[in-house]
């Protein structure tokens, strides 16, 4: 049986070699005030919002990027109320001044850290929210992954990302794909 604390140091490992492959990013540390312009919210759905509330003003002037997918363990749905999305539960509670970005929540992690620029199909990201600044803020941030950018809207369309994770855990868990290593995204034809 694994140890929390053992669980922690391992995982904090994971986001410290992470920080290091994107550069000019740091990895804070369970309990310490966040720091950094950009806050990327990689926690569970059912920590988010405590944690923001936690955190309250250290978080004011920020973006935060809400990266949770609040999907129920059977995936059958959402567990945010009827008409929200974990992205406006996690902005309600978020300090004046704070503004939500939804984001990478439609890539699986091991599918991210594994993408380099030489794929020869861009990765891409949806993001979603209400703040045009903040919005400027993460796609300057998204490209600089090389990754490529769609922006879905307005914070309220957070909720259809997050059922876009659902679909996507059941595509996986479903045998509708035979592998984890995939991705969505658009695709113009002419």
């Amino acid at each position: 049986m694994r140890t929390a604390s053992a669980s922690a140091r391992r995982d904090a490992s994971k986001v410290d070699a992470l920080a290091r492959v994107i550069g000019g990013a740091t990895a804070g540390t369970i309990g310490a005030a966040p720091a950094g312009d950009i806050v990327i919210l990689a926690v569970p759905y059912a920590h988010a919002v405590p944690l923001v509330r936690q955190f309250g003003n250290a978080l004011s002037g920020k973006v935060i990027v809400d990266i949770t997918n609040p999907f129920n363990p059977d995936l059958t749905g959402l567990v945010t109320p009827e008409g929200s999305s974990a992205a406006q539960e996690i902005a309600k509670c978020a300090p004046t001044g704070a503004h939500v970005v939804k984001a990478f929540n439609t890539v699986f992690g091991h599918v991210l850290a594994a993408y380099t620029s030489e794929d020869p199909r861009p990765l891409e990201v949806f993001i979603a929210g209400d703040d045009a600044g903040a919005k400027a803020r993460v796609s300057l941030f998204v490209e600089s992954l090389a990754l490529r950018l769609l922006d879905a809207g307005d914070l309220t369309s957070a909720r259809w990302l997050e059922g876009t994770s659902v679909l996507l855990m059941r595509a996986m868990f479903g045998k509708a794909v035979r592998s984890s290593s995939f991705s969505i995204g658009l695709t113009v034809r002419d």
